[in-house]
């Protein structure tokens, strides 16, 4: 995950993004289009665990309160531009109004990627971050919404 002194999570995942389009490509012309997309989202699904599991591992409590504490990371360079609803210390709503993720995807060519390559890190970040940590949301950007609607739980 990129830290506060190097570049930001949007700059990262337009490196990332360059990348994994050369590699699907090369899948999909051996494997076919779905195969390709499942195998790319089960290697980013196992990054985005791992990157969970590396910002859980930066404070003693893991939860709601430091969830949103490291939340500026992935809206850095106006990334996101953010509507907070809720937040307690078991709930944290909002919903996301701009997002220059799913607008660099589609700069690129990869707007039938984009909730692979981001979209989808979301809840695997959770599972990663904390196994009582639970997203639900209804709708994208990246699918054609007017907005994404981020609804964090945690259980217990």
């Amino acid at each position: 995950m990129a830290t506060e002194q190097g570049i930001g999570i949007l700059v990262q995942r337009r490196i990332e993004a360059a990348f994994a389009k050369g590699i699907f490509a090369e899948l999909a012309a051996e494997l076919g289009e779905e195969r390709a997309k499942a195998l790319l989202a089960r290697a980013i699904n196992k990054l985005a665990e791992q990157a969970g599991a590396a910002a859980a591992a930066e404070t003693p409590n893991p939860g709601i309160e430091h969830f949103a504490e490291i939340l500026p990371r992935w809206t850095r360079d106006d990334a996101l531009q953010i509507e907070v609803l809720e937040k307690t210390a078991d709930r944290f709503d909002f919903n996301v109004k701009r997002c220059r993720y799913a607008e660099s995807y589609r700069e690129m060519g990869l707007g039938t990627l984009g909730a692979v390559l981001s979209c989808n890190r979301d809840a695997a970040f959770c599972v990663g971050y904390d196994p009582k940590l639970r997203l639900t949301r209804t709708q994208t950007i990246m699918g054609g919404a007017s907005h994404c609607d981020f609804r964090y739980r945690r259980e217990g």
